[in-house]
């Protein structure tokens, strides 16, 4: 049986670009029909796409000349509710402000780069969101970025050359609740990792490590205990974490629903938070300040994020209308240490 050719990627406008000796907003414009190309560019550009059997993105031959863009936020079955619904709000408040019509495009789970790509492109964006840990799939940037289509990654580490991205120090941020919570007397302090594919938890547990070291404290890894930010997780680890011979006194949790599971396991074996245990969380969900006692946690502004993502999308598009070459945008948004009732110093043995 002879073995079938591995299918070849469909050629970009860069290529294009390169193949006629233009910039790449040049063969932007040229292939979009827009004025302001000469008619030997325009030329060149036309060969070039002849021969290189390139096949312009949908989405921007449908927009060329519309001030209004779809965009999409792109999301996983690991991104939590809480997390979704604060990037919808904030994507959903700054979209309209912005002449851009928001879509929501769920990936399936088990599907293959390749299967997203051709799921967006049907969609006829001109551009995406990617929040955790859709950002950090390498096959997933490449594959949208051989479309033309322009990408905000949200709290991603990745630097991507033309992608732009939205973020927070997760690192420092895990690291200054540790401190707090080593400031307040604690020494055995439990920590629940969140989703291994999401590279944020291993900045959170690199910073919780950090400040263990700062402080001249043990690391006992039988305080690191598995999570995927899913409130059942949190149960599970937090069982894990009471059941110790030698209990931690606080628990760090990688987010707020692992932190209230946290509270919920303390509550069902009759201990108090925070008189006999601190536990704190991370992201100050809605949850954070509906449960009960309410979380001490950090502040992560989601919201903010997509509207920036929506902003910096806006930016990239407005740039390319005017003729300019792609803006790129890396913003960093500040965190904060909130304080609520669920920490306290530790309680005497």
């Amino acid at each position: 049986m002879q073995k079938s050719e591995p299918k070849k990627k469909p050629p970009t406008i860069k290529e294009v670009a390169a193949h006629a000796g233009v910039s790449i907003m040049t063969a932007s414009r040229a292939v979009n029909g827009k004025a302001l190309v000469s008619a030997k560019a325009r030329r060149a550009v036309d060969l070039a796409v002849k021969a290189l059997g390139y096949v312009p993105n949908a989405s921007a031959r449908a927009l060329a000349g519309s001030a209004d863009r779809r965009v999409a936020l792109l999301h996983s079955h690991s991104t939590t509710s809480a997390y979704l619904g604060e990037l919808l709000l904030g994507a959903m408040s700054e979209a309209p402000q912005r002449h851009l019509h928001l879509v929501v495009e769920q990936c399936a789970p088990g599907a293959f780069a390749a299967e997203i790509v051709e799921q967006v492109a049907q969609a006829h964006v001109a551009g995406v969101i990617l929040p955790p840990p859709l950002c950090d799939w390498a096959e997933l940037v490449e594959g949208l970025r051989a479309r033309d289509i322009a990408i905000v990654a949200i709290a991603t580490d990745q630097d991507v050359p033309d992608m732009l991205s939205v973020s927070t120090d997760d690192r420092h941020a895990a690291y200054d609740l540790t401190r707090h919570l080593i400031e307040l007397g604690h020494k055995r302090i439990g920590f629940i990792e969140g989703n291994p594919r999401h590279r944020s938890s291993a900045r959170r547990l690199q910073g919780y490590k950090d400040a263990l070291v700062h402080h001249a404290l043990d690391l006992d890894e039988a305080l690191i205990v598995p999570g995927d930010f899913s409130y059942r997780s949190g149960l599970d680890a937090a069982e894990r974490l009471m059941a110790l011979d030698e209990r931690p006194t606080a628990i760090f949790a990688c987010n707020d629903d692992m932190a209230a599971a946290a509270i919920t396991v303390a509550h069902q074996r009759k201990v108090n938070v925070p008189a006999e245990i601190s536990i704190c969380g991370f992201d100050d969900t809605p949850l954070a300040s509906a449960i009960w006692p309410a979380l001490t946690t950090i502040r992560q502004p989601i919201r903010d994020m997509s509207r920036e993502a929506i902003g910096l999308l806006a930016m990239r598009f407005r740039s390319q209308d005017e003729g300019a070459d792609g803006v790129i945008g890396k913003v960093k948004l500040d965190y904060q240490l909130i304080r609520r009732q669920s920490d306290a110093v530790p309680a005497r043995h």
